[in-house]
């Protein structure tokens, strides 16, 4: 036996023995040190079985994601019963491939060097002295702290969400998409890999125009300012794609250049600072260091049409957008979770340092305005006119230009301030050129590794064409021409002050998002939100995300709502088109915390008659076998009430039940669109499991009240035991006080031998409910507008009430008073699409004497419970005889119950007692009379019912001392022969209808 179990687990991979000695039960033994990635480990077992393995890492690693072979653990079944050799899996064979080595980087090369690279901008060295002129010093440094408080926050959350499981490429879009769900998370995606591409063109904009500047310098113009920004704009962006189509070890290289290139212009700027200045740079404005200037740049000196509070704001934050640089591709990362915290708040203190010191040295060696010419200077000019400006403090007159706002230099009018202050102004214009040519590249690469990501999740149509990756690292290729296109469409625009603001509203609605992603995803307290990075408060999360709405308005009011729309149009399509994907958003977590907290608070309601709702428990067996049953309860209980499907599933028949059945016929059911729960029990009879289903199904007091039930039109030729089972989960539901419905149809609701013969599968087959129903072949037209789908899969098939009924009538025998669910259900009916336009007709018992005032009585009690009733008919010839057919018929119904003459000498309580289907001769004639006026009603109703699309009928309730075979055979003559739907109903004799207000 030992050699038998040593060949089974040799044979299944990964699960070979290292020793062929195993220890014995009891012992302990010492593993070592357990290391995920070594062969050894990944060959232990536990000693409680021999093929029971330890927990290792790769069962719950979703090995999909990096193309491996997944690990499984053996199953139950495998454990509790050794498997046949033959039927194991072969183990894996190497495909003989080079294994490629993948391009990972760490958290200094992949994430701080690259948001510092990327908040380090063109706004930095091309506007933010100029920011500084306008807003002031205070005003200057209160836009950093904000910008800086925001994306801190922000860096915060993406900590938060990014070591909460390993995140994959994807970044921004995968973060925000599995934490809120599909429907967020997609526009959010779209929209972000959407501005990832417009501050390329922003960088790549400031690039050409230090480019621009430089050939003016040097008199080389090509045509004009704007377009030769657009000319050298195209030509960088198209060497830009050729480094990202050259692969990410080489953008990483150069990355490392752009970042030493920035180190060396930054230290070349803060020495020309303190170098004292030529003739020239006074000229311009620049005069060292002195208190006079520091407190004029103090306050703010608004001018021009970008002259604004919230216009600076806006113009400066992109430079704060690099800090998701690093998770944009952390894909790429050896360990995203520990290197995106480290590396983001790091990029963004040292940033942050540089930005405060860059806005107050240039604020105090700068004057706002100079004239740049050389004989201002008073020392050369001689003159005697009166100075009255800050220059003449300094030696020099710009009161001519700077009192009329025509100054070309200075801090508020010269972008390029920072080349005249540093010690070289060549470095300078390195380092300007590496700061945007380094944003740009990194933009470049971040849009389309977020747009693949949403590719490959498909949840938009027409994009996966994009999402195609190539080479070892899987680069989106085709996600790079598409970004180029849409960077190089804004570069033409040529301005700088134009894009930026337009930047800024989508990554303010983007880090809105990210905030309130890790704000619900810690107050929805889902199990599954163990984040590593513990330094973050959700209510601080909820105020950045405010905080980035309120300024998305503030800053350009009218690109706010175009965001906004777009994301709505965006959202709105996922919603309606609800993508059959599961991320565990948190989105799922507050559905079930609403719905707990819903479920405890409806238990402190009492229950009113105004707010009863039938709540269906549907004995269907497995749903897609009798769709005609589902889609009829499902058509009064969407979105209303609670619908619960029930299959019994015998104890010897469990086999044939595979445990992935459920989520097979849950499913079933979503395809139908059908608002219903689907449970199983397994019993020993019918009558036990819904018993048991009864009593145990639902949560509170949203739990069943109504039974409703498919007629057993075999019950003449199944066995006696099925039928009396049948019969007794009748009575039990009386019992249980439940109210009950039996439907009916002229060709029965079961269309398993439907499916079969056609060559369609049904998901699956309960024997238990085998052969009680006959096939249902009433397939109507097709129903347009009908709210459960057929779309076109194997196992759907179209009933009659999928299908509009148009004109016809529900007609209502209301035999005897329930409480009213024999009027509530028909109701209930015609609010829907399908059944709007159908009459209700209600047929009641009466005298011909009493007749008129049978029918005003009926007429005031319907019209005080607010129901909108076509006819109301009085019938009064239900004593009369029926017909001799018909009545041969019933008896021949029952003729293979009655108890022989034979049996009938003997102890007839004992047969019955024995044999409860029986029926004696008493019995016969003490029930003969309510029999013809039984057989007669059915007459009655297929006279008048002949065009009506669904028969209501009060269902007769038995007597506890009623055999089976004729409380079967009575229902058999109420509803034989109707041609449309026939629903046999009975509430529990309490009222679910009332005409009072309270």
């Amino acid at each position: 036996m030992v050699r038998y179990i040593d060949h089974i687990r040799n044979l299944i991979p990964g699960r070979q023995r290292p020793d062929n000695n195993l220890p014995p039960q009891g012992v302990t033994v010492d593993m070592g040190e357990f290391d995920y990635g070594k062969e050894q480990d990944k060959r232990k077992m536990s000693f409680y079985n021999p093929l029971d393995p330890v927990p290792k890492y790769e069962y719950y690693a979703k090995d999909t994601w990096t193309g491996r072979i997944k690990s499984t653990r053996p199953s139950l079944d495998v454990l509790r019963k050794p498997p046949d050799p033959d039927d194991l899996p072969p183990p894996p064979e190497d495909d003989g491939r080079p294994k490629v080595k993948l391009v990972r980087f760490g958290w200094v090369l992949g994430v701080m060097i690259r948001c510092m690279l990327n908040i380090w901008g063109v706004i930095m060295f091309l506007r933010l002295p100029w920011i500084t002129s306008q807003a002031g010093i205070i005003l200057t440094y209160v836009i950093i702290f904000m910008s800086v408080t925001i994306t801190t926050i922000t860096a915060t959350s993406v900590s938060a969400i990014s070591t909460n499981g390993k995140v994959y490429s994807g970044g921004t879009y995968f973060m925000i998409s599995r934490s809120l769900g599909p429907e967020l998370g997609a526009p959010i995606g779209l929209l972000f890999a959407f501005a990832n591409a417009l501050a390329c063109s922003l960088n790549t904009v400031g690039f050409a125009e230090t480019v621009r500047d430089v050939l003016k310098d040097n008199k080389a113009q090509m045509v004009d300012d704007v377009n030769d920004v657009r000319i050298i704009g195209t030509i960088t962006v198209v060497i830009l794609l050729c480094i990202t189509f050259a692969g990410m070890s080489w953008e990483a290289k150069a990355q490392i250049l752009f970042f030493i290139a920035l180190l060396l212009s930054l230290a070349n700027y803060f020495v020309g600072t303190v170098i004292p200045p030529s003739i020239e740079k006074q000229s311009v404005g620049f005069f060292g260091y002195h208190a006079e200037i520091f407190v004029s740049n103090l306050l703010p000196s608004f001018r021009g049409k970008d002259g604004s509070f919230f216009r600076m704001f806006s113009i400066f934050f992109p430079s704060a957008t690099g800090i998701l640089s690093g998770v944009n591709i952390c894909g790429d990362l050896k360990d995203p979770s520990g290197g995106i915290p480290k590396g983001t708040l790091l990029a963004i203190f040292w940033t942050t340092v540089s930005y405060l010191f860059i806005a107050i040295t240039c604020a105090s060696t700068v004057v706002r305005d100079a004239s740049g010419i050389v004989n201002d200077s008073l020392a050369l000019s001689n003159s005697s006119i009166h100075c009255s400006g800050l220059g003449c403090k300094f030696g020099w007159n710009f009161d001519r230009c700077e009192q009329n706002y025509t100054c070309s230099s200075g801090l508020a009018n010269n972008f390029q301030i920072l080349t005249t202050v540093s010690g070289s102004g060549h470095l300078i214009t390195i380092g300007i050129f590496a700061a945007t040519l380094s944003s740009a590249l990194g933009f470049l690469v971040s849009a389309p590794k977020i747009f693949q990501c949403l590719c490959k999740d498909n949840i938009y149509p027409y994009i996966g064409f994009f999402g195609k990756g190539y080479g070892k690292n899987n680069e989106p290729l085709r996600g790079y021409m598409l970004m180029f296109t849409i960077a190089l469409a804004f570069i033409l625009i040529g301005d700088l002050n134009t894009i930026a603001p337009l930047i800024s509203n989508f990554f303010l609605c983007s880090y809105g998002l990210i905030n309130f992603s890790c704000f619900h995803a810690s107050v929805t307290k889902s199990p599954g939100w163990r984040p590593q990075y513990r330094y973050f408060n959700p209510w601080t999360s909820l105020f950045a995300a405010f905080l980035s709405f309120i300024l998305m308005f503030l800053f350009t009011w009218w690109a706010a709502l175009v965001t906004s729309a777009i994301v709505l149009c965006l959202l709105g399509y996922v919603t309606y088109k609800k993508p059959q994907i599961n991320w565990g958003s948190s989105y799922q977590a507050s559905f079930y915390n609403m719905a707990l907290s819903f479920s405890m608070s409806l238990t402190g309601v009492n229950d009113h008659i105004k707010n009863f709702r039938p709540q269906c428990l549907v004995l269907t067996g497995p749903p897609n076998a009798r769709p005609a049953l589902v889609d009829f309860v499902g058509t009064f209980t969407k979105n209303i009430s609670l619908m619960i499907c029930g299959n019994i599933i015998m104890e010897d028949e469990k086999s044939s039940f595979p445990q992935h059945s459920t989520d097979m016929l849950v499913d079933w059911l979503n395809q139908r669109k059908v608002r219903s729960f689907y449970t199983s029990f397994n019993s020993d009879c019918l009558k036990d499991g819904v018993h048991n289903l009864m009593q145990a199904s639902g949560l509170g007091k949203l739990k069943p009240n109504t039974l409703v039930m498919g007629y057993k039109t075999n019950w003449q030729e199944c066995k006696p035991e099925s039928l009396q089972d049948y019969v007794n989960t009748i009575s039990d539901a009386f019992d249980c006080s439940y109210g009950l419905a039996i439907l009916r149809m002229m060709d029965g609701l079961d269309v398993t031998d439907d499916l079969q013969s056609s060559g369609r599968s049904l998901a699956i087959e309960n024997p238990a409910f085998d052969a009680d129903e006959v096939k249902q072949s009433e397939i109507d037209e097709t129903d347009r507008n009908s709210e459960i789908s057929d779309d076109g899969s194997n196992d759907q098939v179209r009933s009659v009430f999928q299908t509009k009924q148009g004109r016809k009538t529900i007609d209502i025998y209301w035999i005897s008073d329930d409480g009213g669910l024999t009027l509530l259900v028909p109701y209930l009916l015609t609010r829907r699409n399908r059944w709007k336009k159908s009459k209700i007709r209600v047929f009641i018992l009466g005298d011909k004497e009493t007749m008129k005032e049978d029918r005003k009585d009926m007429k005031m009690l319907l019209k005080r419970f607010r129901l909108e009733i076509e006819d109301i008919v009085v019938i009064t010839d239900v004593d009369k005889a029926p017909l001799a057919k018909n009545l041969q018929q019933y008896k021949e119904t029952i003729a293979s119950f009655i108890l022989s003459e034979e049996q009938a000498g003997g102890e007839i309580q004992e047969l019955k007692r024995l044999n409860p289907w029986k029926v004696s001769v008493k019995d016969l004639e003490a029930i003969k009379p309510k029999v013809e006026r039984t057989v007669r009603l059915n007459e009655i109703i297929k006279k008048n019912s002949i065009h009506a699309a669904l028969v209501v009928i009060s269902l007769p309730v038995p007597d506890v001392n009623c055999p089976s075979s004729l409380y079967m055979a009575w229902l058999e003559a109420l509803s034989y022969g109707i041609h449309c739907p026939v629903l046999l109903i009975r509430g529990n004799q309490e009222n679910v209808m009332t005409f009072y207000c309270q």
